[in-house]
């Protein structure tokens, strides 16, 4: 996995977020924290929202999706970060699609790429070439644009994953536009980047919303929620992310989640079996190997955030 070395600081003058929420709103307040950027127009299906993200300092100015203006926005960008779930990838590529310049570079924040790479390249033709793909991995468990921080990218990673028409100025420019906002920028390969985050972020997220319906939908709930402690808290925390993004997140890696979902049923099966016949020397051995793999974990990504 490449590491980029510091790069340039981007100098863009029209950034088009189409998507003022959590990811995107705290991309664009970390690049006019850092100058990096003169002019961010947001896009967004609710005036409401959008009335937020403009009084948040989020964008500068505002256009309705469907709206005339955001065909003349699209044509303004120099940049355009597509901050929406990544089910609409299709859609809003195919929307953009008829008044994109040539200069103008895409990119996005979306937590899969093999899906958002087809459903783009489906929508823009030959524009493909001027879609960058990429992942922050940063995320709170609150949504909206009154939940960004334009400190959320700090010494956190961001994945890159080139494509075979991209042009390296332009990989060049989101990955300094990233490293703008403070964060360490990683190139990986896309098929790669599903496999792996299929494992470490979709299965976490499907498992903290199964556990929070089944105490919810089990006997003595109220209770159970009342006396629950840190432990359920931590565990279920990102359960309170927006179920219409992992919806999209599921349904655009189905194969790779369900490979890892069955494995660890396979692992929770396998412990089910050492408690009921309460084996006590393979119960340590498998929470010990657990807690030394934790323990370790956490020291190597503690070094980590420090590259």
């Amino acid at each position: 996995m490449k590491h980029y070395s510091k790069l340039e600081n981007p100098s863009t003058q029209n950034l088009l977020l189409i998507g003022a929420g959590l990811i995107g709103g705290s991309l664009t307040l970390a690049l006019k924290h850092a100058q990096a950027v003169a002019h961010v127009t947001g896009v967004g299906r609710n005036a409401e929202v959008m009335r937020q993200a403009l009084q948040l300092g989020i964008v500068d100015s505002v256009v309705l999706a469907n709206s005339s203006e955001f065909n003349q926005a699209v044509q303004a960008a120099d940049i355009i970060v597509l901050a929406m779930p990544v089910g609409q990838t299709r859609a809003v590529c195919a929307q953009i699609a008829p008044h994109l310049q040539a200069h103008t570079i895409i990119t996005d924040v979306g937590s899969t790429k093999t899906s958002v790479y087809h459903d783009a390249q489906a929508a823009l033709g030959e524009h493909i070439a001027q879609f960058v793909l990429a992942h922050p991995i940063a995320g709170r468990e609150v949504n909206g644009p009154q939940a960004a921080q334009a400190d959320l990218y700090v010494n956190k990673k961001v994945m890159i994953c080139p494509h075979a028409t991209n042009r390296t100025a332009d990989i060049h420019t989101i990955a300094a536009l990233w490293q703008a906002a403070g964060a360490q920028v990683f190139e990986l390969d896309l098929h790669a980047h599903d496999a792996i985050f299929a494992a470490v972020s979709h299965l976490p997220h499907v498992l903290a919303y199964a556990l929070m319906n089944h105490v919810a939908d089990s006997d003595l709930s109220a209770d159970k929620f009342a006396m629950a402690g840190a432990g359920f808290r931590d565990f279920t925390r990102i359960a309170a992310a927006s179920p219409e993004m992992w919806r999209d997140v599921c349904l655009n890696n189905k194969e790779a989640i369900l490979s890892e979902l069955d494995g660890y049923l396979a692992h929770v099966q396998q412990l089910r079996e050492v408690i009921a016949r309460k084996d006590a020397q393979a119960m340590l051995a498998q929470f010990t190997k657990a807690s030394e793999r934790r323990l370790s974990w956490q020291t190597q990504s503690l070094k980590g955030n420090h590259v």
